[in-house]
């Protein structure tokens, strides 16, 4: 084995300890743990189903709260993807309500938000649940940051935010059935035009997954 390799695997242990040593539980704030027991339990899958405004049938694994919710702001925000095999686990649960002949399509991610992060969040946690994305929709052009904004201002903002590529060009031996994944809905206004320019395309649309929902009586704090 080269020697070059060794010195890059045994940086690279280093780096991850040292991140370990300094982390702290999202769910908790327990020190020196990435997750803790009692934390990694509490995102045990309790799924939710929910109807966009368009009538879009969305299953998720939680509602956006709690544990669950502090874990998905470390990966969006604090770059934590060490987090995402655990998730994973937990979008998992939800995937199944769909079949297994369908191809998974993530909401795409804006150009800004894959400079800034270097990973794109729901491809991310759609490979952690073992599930190969199917990047079919793409980013237009930036978009106003959609928290704070009401059911009607979100489904304004995202109108035009993002199209098919190459619609004739399918996966072979795929068929024309999709899901489309997010890691958190909101009034579900981005999965009603990810669904729109998708059936457009000829695809039939089955339904959403998402690893949370927001509580009903919540429209605000996250951004799909």
């Amino acid at each position: 084995m080269p020697t070059a390799w060794i010195d890059h695997a045994r940086r690279l242990g280093a780096e991850s300890l040292a991140f370990l040593l300094a982390a702290d539980c999202p769910g908790c704030s327990l020190p020196g743990s990435l997750l803790c027991p009692d934390c990694a339990q509490a995102l045990a899958a309790r799924t939710v189903q929910r109807t966009t405004p368009g009538g879009v049938r969305v299953c998720a694994a939680h509602e956006f709260d709690g544990v669950v919710a502090r874990c998905i702001r470390r990966v969006k925000e604090d770059g934590q993807t060490l987090l995402a095999p655990a998730l994973g686990v937990t979008l998992r649960v939800a995937l199944p309500q769909f079949g297994d002949e369908a191809l998974f399509v993530p909401v795409p991610t804006s150009r800004a938000a894959f400079r800034r992060r270097g990973y794109r969040v729901p491809e991310l946690l759609l490979r952690a649940a073992g599930r190969t994305p199917c990047r079919m929709l793409v980013s237009t052009g930036p978009r106003t940051d959609q928290r704070g904004l009401g059911r009607a201002e979100r489904a304004r903002n995202v109108r035009g935010s993002m199209r098919v590529r190459h619609p004739l060009l399918r996966p072979a031996g795929a068929g024309s059935s999709v899901v489309i994944v997010d890691d958190v809905v909101t009034t579900g206004a981005t999965i009603d035009e990810a669904a729109r320019v998708l059936r457009h395309a000829g695809f039939r649309v089955l339904g959403a997954v998402a690893l949370a929902v927001t509580p009903s009586r919540s429209e605000h704090g996250v951004n799909g």
